[in-house]
């Protein structure tokens, strides 16, 4: 059994360096649902390629070995097989008919007590919400029930135990990972009926138990019906959590879900609509720009504009002095963190060029920067103890002090990373913003032109997915156009950052005038949320049976009081009495006082009205032009 685990062991601790190395915290929730021994299978979302088994394997709960499904005529060489089982890999016979055949490594792996762990979604994608999740785990699960029972192995019994792995922006370097695990689900519900010799009887166990997995994983995940439901939600988010590390990670999916729910039905607010647009076009244009929200609210920026008035072109001196100063701080510390940089520039380097092959394939890009990443760590890190080694006369202490110095390297280096690395940006982005506001208006890109950047991109479907069967019961059936795959170049600043500071103005603005909507609209005012969520904070009606014969399928629509949940995210640190005054302090108005421009891709019409009203602290609802 040791040396089934040798391998296994080394590459956790390879994939738990590359984890480290790229995000800035994995945050593990619900460890106690994890049993300490026994058999146990693990169904994990996947939605990041092989960082997924990375994220899993490395900060699993008491370091139990993983034990991962692999085709069975892998191990037809013997050195493949021990290599596959000492990684950790067990054989499944994908041919076989007979369950029984095809989950023998299975059943060998959960008789030891072993933790299985596999994905039940199937491959890995990049959708907005849950959209499959197959069978396999619950055959898995209750045929070595059965194949237990009938040989009689005592001990405890096999247990579910979901785990959802959510990223809080997954290509993004030094993001995060929140890994939560389910309460582990027994078979003592479901087994009776397995066994049953009735006809249909163990499918339908089977596709109960799956439903059940399905559930907390949803429960556990961000889903939306849609990719504007979700974008809207998203930069939702970020202007009411300027500082994108100022949510707590625990709160952190329970509070993005509460947002998309907030979006995904119509008749939220009066000014829906309008608000939905105005928050879709800034998150557009950011996605088009490579800039993010935190980084541009993070510039000290004129407390002289106003949402009341004409905005003026922000003082040229002043946008020149912000840059002196932040290039200035930059180039302080610089020297401080330039000389373990040194030696990662190549990763850095190859890194972007790595995700750029998985332009469109989002779930793609950070494992192609981890993977390149790696095994270029895995050549510098070497090369560079034998310099030090070769300048210390290849003596044993020179070996130590090399090693050591290797070493504080890389871990100065990551440790320093986070802070400098948002401080590049800001640089960056206040280079751009100066290019942005100092260039002639004249070169702004014309609104016609503009819309091709107003639109959000949407990442290509999976090819692997099964349309017909995803499913997520907790949210709002929204109907919606097929999406559009745009691809685009970056924009240029000098021509479209007037135009992202106007979106951000109005982004912020509209989103005032939504809370400012539902504050007003009384106690009784109602917001649909996901039954999960409902069931917490609000209410769960509207049961009706669906089909006939089932009586244990319901449909449940699940509600929020307004009140209350502009409550729960205030209480998070949502700044919404803030975005009342936010723009004034804000390059939101850098287009001409002389030319009142109307947002790409939209007519000024009847809902633009709706956003005369913003909500100023202390003083209620107002009407900006009184």
């Amino acid at each position: 059994m040791s040396d089934s685990q040798t391998l296994h062991r080394v590459i956790r601790r390879l994939a738990g360096w590359a984890v480290w190395s790229f995000f800035t915290e994995v945050r593990v929730l619900g460890g106690e649902n994890v049993p300490e021994d026994g058999p146990i299978i693990v169904t994990a979302t996947h939605h990041n390629m092989i960082l997924d088994p990375s994220v899993l394997s490395s900060s699993f709960p008491r370091k139990r070995i993983l034990n991962y499904w692999s085709k069975a005529t892998l191990f037809e060489n013997k050195s493949l097989a021990w290599i596959l089982y000492s990684s950790g890999n067990i054989p499944v016979d994908r041919k076989s008919k007979d369950r029984q055949v095809l989950f023998r490594g299975t059943f060998d792996a959960l008789a030891r007590g072993g933790a299985v762990a596999l994905f039940p979604e199937g491959t890995s994608y990049t959708e907005p919400r849950i959209m499959q999740v197959k069978d396999g785990a619950a055959w898995a699960a209750l045929e070595y029930t059965k194949w237990a029972a009938e040989r009689g192995i005592k001990g405890p019994g096999v247990k579910v135990v979901p785990a959802a792995i959510v990223y809080t922006n997954k290509s993004k370097y030094r993001s995060d990972v929140i890994m939560e695990f389910g309460a582990p689900i027994s078979m003592e519900e479901y087994k009776q009926q397995f066994f049953s010799e009735a006809d249909g009887a163990a499918r339908a166990a089977v596709k109960r138990l799956t439903r059940t997995i399905e559930r907390q994983l949803v429960e556990t995940t961000v889903n939306a019906p849609d990719w504007d439901t979700l974008y809207a939600a998203r930069m939702a988010r970020d202007l009411l959590w300027e500082d994108e590390r100022s949510i707590d990670l625990k709160e952190f999916v329970i509070i993005s879900q509460t947002l998309v729910d907030l979006f995904s039905a119509n008749d939220t607010t009066p000014n829906f609509a309008s608000v939905r647009r105005r928050l879709l076009e800034y998150y557009s244009l950011l996605q088009s720009t490579h800039l993010t929200n935190s980084v541009l609210s993070s510039l000290p920026l004129p407390a002289t504009l106003s949402p009341r008035n004409p905005m003026p072109l922000p003082s040229r001196l002043l946008t020149l002095s912000i840059l002196v100063r932040d290039t200035v701080a930059a180039l302080v510390r610089l020297p401080f963190f330039f000389l373990p940089l040194l030696p990662h520039l190549p990763v850095y380097v190859m890194g972007r060029l790595a995700a750029s092959l998985g332009e469109h394939e989002e779930e793609s890009q950070a494992q192609n920067k981890v993977v390149i990443g790696l095994l270029l760590l895995m050549l510098i890190y070497p090369v560079t103890f034998w310099v030090l080694w070769a300048v210390l006369s290849y003596s044993s202490y020179g070996a130590l002090v090399a090693a050591i110095t290797v070493w504080a390297f890389a871990y100065y280096h990551t440790r320093l990373v986070n802070d400098n690395y948002m401080h590049l940006k800001r640089v960056i982005a206040a280079w751009r913003v100066l290019v942005g506001v100092w260039a002639p208006q004249r070169w702004d890109l014309p609104l016609a032109a503009l819309s091709q950047y107003s639109t959000p991109q949407i990442p290509a479907e999976s090819p692997w997915i099964d349309k017909n069967r995803s499913s997520t019961p907790d949210l709002p059936a929204q109907a919606s156009e097929p999406p559009v795959i745009l691809q685009r170049k970056r924009p240029a600043s000098r021509r479209i950052m007037r135009h992202v500071l106007r979106a951000r103005g109005e982004a912020v603005r509209a989103l005032a005038s939504f809370f400012a909507a539902l504050e007003v609209a009384g106690e009784d005012k109602k917001v649909v949320a996901s039954v999960h969520l409902a069931r917490r904070f609000g209410w769960v009606d509207e049961v009706r049976m669906v089909g006939e014969g089932q009586g244990d399928e319901m449909e449940m629509k699940g509600y929020r009081r307004a009140r209350e949940v502009i409550s729960f995210l205030r209480l998070r640190g949502a700044k919404v009495a803030a975005l009342g005054r936010e723009i004034e302090g804000d390059w939101a108005g850098v287009l001409s006082s002389e030319e009142e421009v109307t947002p790409a891709g939209s007519e000024k019409g009847e809902d633009d009205n709706e956003e005369d009203l913003v909500w100023v602290p202390s003083q209620g609802l107002h009407d900006v032009e009184n």
